[in-house]
């Protein structure tokens, strides 16, 4: 193992980009982040067309990587960023680390 990460880092870091691999999980974040206001679960899974169990779980494993926040608001869940300032960084760097004739063969 290297030198440059601790055993819990690599952890942290492979959880986070595990969450961030799943095409469901960036539109949901793209999601509140262009909202500039916490959402309802609800209203998320109603967006993207899924049950709101589907897009709890999504949410949650989010959560677990420390991406979002969930809290209560009456009898609701609702969703936060937390750190929205980072996040957008983080995810415009690796976009521009990629030339857009890369996301090409990525995909097929």
């Amino acid at each position: 193992m290297s030198n440059l990460f601790t055993e819990e880092q690599v952890e942290r870091v492979s959880r986070l980009f595990e969450a961030l691999g799943n095409k469901t999980r960036l539109k949901i974040l793209l999601m509140v982040a262009d909202s500039k206001r916490p959402l309802h679960i609800k209203a998320v899974a109603k967006t993207l067309g899924m049950d709101y169990a589907a897009a709890y779980r999504h949410v949650k494993a989010l959560e677990e990587a420390g991406i979002v926040e969930i809290y209560e608001v009456g009898r609701s869940r609702v969703l936060s960023l937390k750190n929205q300032e980072w996040l957008m960084s983080l995810l415009l760097k690796m976009v521009e680390a990629i030339p857009s004739d890369k996301f090409s063969q990525i995909e097929q």
